[in-house]
Protein backbone atom coordinates (compact mmCIF):
# COMPACT_ATOMS: atom_id res chain seq x y z
CA UNK A 1 0.00 0.00 0.00
CA UNK A 2 1.38 3.12 -0.96
CA UNK A 3 1.63 6.33 1.31
CA UNK A 4 0.13 9.22 -0.40
CA UNK A 5 -0.02 11.64 2.06
CA UNK A 6 2.96 14.45 2.10
CA UNK A 7 3.95 13.34 -1.51
CA UNK A 8 5.40 15.15 -4.01
CA UNK A 9 3.62 17.03 -6.47
CA UNK A 10 4.86 14.73 -9.55
CA UNK A 11 3.97 11.63 -7.04
CA UNK A 12 0.52 12.68 -6.25
CA UNK A 13 -0.26 13.75 -10.32
CA UNK A 14 1.12 9.73 -11.08
CA UNK A 15 -1.35 8.57 -8.28
CA UNK A 16 -4.33 10.78 -10.09
CA UNK A 17 -3.32 9.80 -14.13
CA UNK A 18 -2.92 6.05 -12.52
CA UNK A 19 -6.48 6.45 -11.24
CA UNK A 20 -8.05 8.08 -14.90
CA UNK A 21 -5.97 5.20 -16.91
CA UNK A 22 -7.72 2.80 -14.43
CA UNK A 23 -11.31 4.08 -14.90
CA UNK A 24 -10.54 4.38 -18.62
CA UNK A 25 -9.40 0.41 -18.52
CA UNK A 26 -12.53 -0.44 -16.65
CA UNK A 27 -14.99 1.70 -17.49
CA UNK A 28 -17.60 1.60 -20.63
CA UNK A 29 -19.45 4.95 -19.61
CA UNK A 30 -16.31 6.58 -18.22
CA UNK A 31 -14.51 5.69 -22.32
CA UNK A 32 -17.79 7.04 -23.71
CA UNK A 33 -18.11 9.99 -21.90
CA UNK A 34 -14.17 10.77 -22.79
CA UNK A 35 -14.98 10.16 -26.68
CA UNK A 36 -17.97 12.30 -26.29
CA UNK A 37 -15.98 14.95 -24.82
CA UNK A 38 -13.43 14.38 -27.96
CA UNK A 39 -16.16 14.86 -30.13
CA UNK A 40 -17.43 18.01 -28.26
CA UNK A 41 -13.79 19.74 -28.59
CA UNK A 42 -14.08 18.67 -32.37
CA UNK A 43 -17.36 20.47 -32.55
CA UNK A 44 -15.99 23.53 -30.60
CA UNK A 45 -12.92 24.15 -33.09
CA UNK A 46 -15.37 23.88 -35.87
CA UNK A 47 -18.27 26.44 -34.48
CA UNK A 48 -15.64 29.09 -32.90
CA UNK A 49 -17.77 30.05 -30.07
CA UNK A 50 -16.65 32.91 -28.03
CA UNK A 51 -14.43 32.16 -24.94
CA UNK A 52 -17.03 31.92 -22.10
CA UNK A 53 -18.81 29.16 -24.22
CA UNK A 54 -15.74 27.50 -24.39
CA UNK A 55 -15.24 27.59 -20.61
CA UNK A 56 -18.98 26.65 -19.94
CA UNK A 57 -18.58 23.61 -22.10
CA UNK A 58 -15.46 22.18 -20.69
CA UNK A 59 -16.27 22.80 -16.85
CA UNK A 60 -19.80 20.88 -17.62
CA UNK A 61 -17.64 18.17 -19.77
CA UNK A 62 -15.00 18.10 -17.11
CA UNK A 63 -18.10 17.97 -14.38
CA UNK A 64 -19.41 14.80 -16.28
CA UNK A 65 -16.25 13.02 -16.05
CA UNK A 66 -15.38 14.17 -12.80
CA UNK A 67 -18.58 12.65 -11.61
CA UNK A 68 -17.95 9.56 -13.91
CA UNK A 69 -14.57 8.55 -12.15
CA UNK A 70 -16.15 9.51 -8.53
CA UNK A 71 -18.71 6.70 -9.31
CA UNK A 72 -16.40 4.21 -10.35
CA UNK A 73 -14.16 4.77 -6.97
CA UNK A 74 -17.44 4.44 -4.71
CA UNK A 75 -18.51 1.49 -7.00
CA UNK A 76 -14.82 -0.27 -6.32
CA UNK A 77 -14.65 0.59 -2.85
CA UNK A 78 -17.72 -0.77 -2.18
CA UNK A 79 -17.91 -3.95 -3.84
CA UNK A 80 -14.71 -4.40 -2.02
CA UNK A 81 -15.86 -3.64 1.40
CA UNK A 82 -19.44 -5.48 0.65
CA UNK A 83 -19.41 -7.58 -1.90
CA UNK A 84 -22.94 -9.22 -1.69
CA UNK A 85 -25.49 -6.97 -2.20
CA UNK A 86 -26.84 -5.24 0.59
CA UNK A 87 -29.44 -2.65 0.50
CA UNK A 88 -27.42 -0.21 2.18
CA UNK A 89 -24.52 -0.43 -0.55
CA UNK A 90 -27.14 -0.67 -3.37
CA UNK A 91 -28.61 3.02 -1.78
CA UNK A 92 -24.57 4.40 -2.36
CA UNK A 93 -23.93 2.84 -5.63
CA UNK A 94 -27.69 4.20 -6.78
CA UNK A 95 -26.76 7.92 -5.54
CA UNK A 96 -23.05 7.81 -6.98
CA UNK A 97 -25.16 6.83 -10.67
CA UNK A 98 -27.50 9.63 -10.06
CA UNK A 99 -24.17 12.16 -9.60
CA UNK A 100 -23.37 11.00 -13.02
CA UNK A 101 -26.93 11.57 -14.19
CA UNK A 102 -27.70 15.04 -13.02
CA UNK A 103 -24.45 16.61 -14.58
CA UNK A 104 -24.75 14.76 -17.79
CA UNK A 105 -28.28 16.50 -17.99
CA UNK A 106 -26.21 19.75 -16.70
CA UNK A 107 -23.88 19.03 -19.74
CA UNK A 108 -26.81 18.71 -21.82
CA UNK A 109 -27.94 21.86 -20.94
CA UNK A 110 -25.00 23.79 -21.23
CA UNK A 111 -25.25 22.23 -25.50
CA UNK A 112 -28.49 23.44 -25.24
CA UNK A 113 -28.03 26.62 -24.39
CA UNK A 114 -25.33 26.88 -26.90
CA UNK A 115 -27.19 25.86 -29.84
CA UNK A 116 -29.67 27.86 -28.94
CA UNK A 117 -27.33 31.00 -28.54
CA UNK A 118 -26.01 29.90 -31.92
CA UNK A 119 -29.45 29.66 -33.64
CA UNK A 120 -29.53 33.06 -32.52
CA UNK A 121 -26.71 34.64 -34.13
CA UNK A 122 -27.74 33.29 -37.70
Amino acid sequence: MRASKNQSFFARLRFAFAGLAQGVRAERSLRFQLFAFGVVLIALVVVRPEPAWWALVILASAGVISAELVNTAIEHLADHLHPEAHPSIRIVKDCAAAAVLVASLAALAVATALLVHLMAQT
